[in-house]
């Protein structure tokens, strides 16, 4: 099947090559010319304006959007449905709020233009371990496209399947599914990060609190110093806390046990943001997220053990480089 991508960086330029690796076509487009080529010379058809890039384009059209969420996305997927016609699939892949989903899809459809939301997960790993794909949009447009979600998708691998889903045909264990309309996808992804941040500060609290285990606070015969290194891959080995993110906080820690790259400065990417509004609005208590999501706003005023392990756990998933404020 034949897909466009807009926007070659990490993710992007990785979807492209697992598609490509998976007998699909792609055509790429990006600001920076050199990232086309890169793409090009793996394999794909190169473009270098957007009429030229939905002109290589085979009806109906498939492109899919994976730019910066907000105005760059706008804007995109804006000059993309001047350029399209009826028939034609907008598929944006960001992590764009629910609520723009939603009225890009009404706008669009005066137009006879399908929008697609796909809550993508998997970072700078997903071109070798697959992504997972939370997907909204008209059902019947998402079987159409359903070759590129088989083959972004990680497969059911070697995972064991779940005790009671016997009897299911649900894509679920192949990594994506369809989620509703409109806005559905994205939503299901906030929420997905929302409680990456509550799951990824837990784990910051609890290696704060084994470093700070030889505190001159304590008793001298209650002071341990461990090796949170070594700590973190025990927990790796048939804990019921183990985790891809443990995975990452372990990798990072074994790399350098004082974390001492990272300076504790933690950025907050939307999703957090959101999950809390939605809580509000649905009137759901969420102590622990809201709690998260408040501590990467402190990160940035100052900085505990707890934070360099956040942010190296970010870096390890998705290759975020956190930099203070004006930088």
């Amino acid at each position: 099947m034949q897909l466009g991508m807009i926007g070659l960086g990490r993710m992007g330029a990785n979807i492209v090559r697992r598609l490509l690796r998976g007998g699909h076509t792609c055509v790429v487009s990006d600001l920076n010319a050199e990232n086309v080529k890169r793409l090009t010379g793996e394999g794909a058809s190169g473009s270098t304006s957007l009429d030229e890039f939905v002109q290589q384009l085979q009806k109906p059209r498939a492109a899919w959007v994976m730019v910066p969420a907000g105005e760059p996305t706008e804007q995109t997927v804006q000059a993309l449905a001047q350029r399209m016609e009826t028939g034609d699939i907008i598929i944006d892949g960001g992590n764009s709020y629910f609520k723009d989903d939603v009225r890009r899809s009404r706008s669009l459809q005066g137009k006879g233009i399908h929008y697609v939301d796909v809550g993508t997960s998997g970072g700078i790993w997903g071109a070798e371990r697959g992504y997972c794909l939370m997907i909204g949009g008209p059902e019947q447009i998402v079987q159409h496209l359903s070759p590129i979600f088989q083959t972004l998708a990680p497969g059911r691998g070697d995972i064991s399947r779940t005790p009671g889903r016997e009897q299911s045909h649900s894509t679920a264990e192949d990594g994506y599914l369809y989620c509703g309309p409109s806005g559905a996808g994205h939503f299901v992804k906030m929420i997905h990060n929302g409680i990456e941040y509550g799951l990824m500060q837990a784990y910051a609290e609890g290696f704060d609190i084994l470093r700070n285990a030889t505190s001159k606070e304590l008793p001298t015969d209650q002071r341990y110093d461990l090796n949170l290194a070594d700590i973190a891959e025990v927990w790796r080995r048939g804990s019921v806390v183990s985790s891809w993110l443990l995975d990452l906080a372990s990798m990072a820690l074994a790399e350098n046990p004082t974390l001492a790259d990272y300076t504790g400065f933690v950025q907050d990417s939307g999703e957090g943001r959101w999950t809390i509004m939605a809580a509000v609005e649905e009137a759901v208590p969420a102590d622990v997220l809201s709690a998260s999501l408040y501590t990467r706003f402190r990160s940035r005023q100052e900085h505990t053990f707890a934070e360099k392990v956040l942010s190296a756990m970010r870096y390890k998933f998705g290759g975020h480089v956190e930099r203070p404020t004006g930088e």
